[in-house]
């Protein structure tokens, strides 16, 4: 990324978020708890700015520290979702081939001739997410969430190289395209590949891990607001079982949510066995998985071997 454009990036989020309390201040303010670490590395990556790469296991709030960042910036947030197979044209921008068509049918019935670069203008473009970012006028950057980097394939990670050193892109029958203010650039992984060295240089890296029990309590009540404190260290101290033994999907923070807030619809004041069993399915995806629990035993999972199911 060249210098001025660099500068402008920082300047435009100075204002905002001129120091980590701030910014962590914000982050809360959206309903998103930041422990220092990760707070001080989005701090660093829009002040410098750099892309932010945030690897962990699913479900402990990668995605949702894209979101809160565009809020605390009070700023779009512009998501690119990869998946095997992806390609510039789904990330980047397609012509509008019936568009195009009916100009050329349309040049046609008036007897004119219609110029390649007429045909081929920004107003026949379709703009997908990169190329939406790097168009954002401002005031302040976008905050471009590249999610799940890791289901995408090599090409289309060499792909993104240019986009991240120089906040450009190139459209052959139009030419590069910079970013007057380079978007704030979020990728996160679940490492179900490892991504290539080339990319990680480029950015900064914050593993985001499982919260320690208390804070997740914390983030629990804030999405489920009427759960007790009670019923939140419960399930935290289930999770922890569950995250400790061998399971396919261990759940993430999301699930902490779905349980709880399946438990307080039900009505349950307390993490017991039977209501482990009846809500089961909010917690783990896998029948192997739900097996697994099963055969060490509800009490085992809710930490009270003692009680009866």
């Amino acid at each position: 990324m060249s210098a001025p454009a660099r500068t402008g990036a920082a300047a435009a989020v100075l204002e905002a978020v001129p120091d980590v309390d701030t910014l962590a201040r914000r982050l809360d303010e959206a309903d998103y708890l930041a422990d220092e670490g990760l707070a001080t590395a989005m701090f660093l990556s829009l002040r410098l700015p750099q892309p932010l790469l945030l690897e962990g296991e699913a479900g402990v709030g990668k995605t949702e520290a894209a979101k809160a960042l565009a809020l605390a910036l009070d700023t779009p947030l512009i998501r690119l979702q990869c998946y095997e197979g992806i390609d510039a044209a789904e990330a980047l921008y397609e012509w509008h081939y019936p568009r195009q068509l009916l100009a050329i049918r349309l040049a046609e019935a008036r007897r004119r001739e219609l110029s390649e670069g007429e045909l081929f203008s920004a107003d026949y473009l379709i703009r997908r997410p990169l190329l939406r970012a790097i168009e954002h006028p401002g005031p302040r950057p976008a905050v471009l969430l590249i999610d799940e980097l890791d289901r995408a394939d090599d090409d289309f990670e060499a792909f993104l190289f240019e986009l991240l050193a120089e906040a450009a892109v190139t459209i052959p029958e139009i030419g590069t395209i910079r970013a007057r203010l380079p978007p704030a650039v979020v990728l996160t992984s679940n490492r179900t590949r490892d991504l290539h060295d080339a990319l990680k240089r480029r950015c900064l890296y914050h593993w985001i891990d499982y919260p320690a029990p208390e804070r997740e309590v914390e983030i629990v009540r804030r999405r489920v607001p009427s759960s007790s404190r009670r019923l939140a260290l419960e399930v935290a101290g289930a999770l922890q079982r569950l995250r400790a033994i061998e399971v396919q999907k261990p759940p993430g923070i999301a699930e902490a949510i779905d349980w709880v807030a399946a438990l307080e619809l039900l009505g349950a004041d307390e993490l017991d066995a039977a209501a482990a069993g009846r809500t089961l399915g909010s917690v783990l995806k896998y029948r192997e998985d739900q097996e697994l629990v099963r055969e060490r035993g509800l009490d085992w999972l809710v930490g009270a071997r003692g009680r009866r199911a």
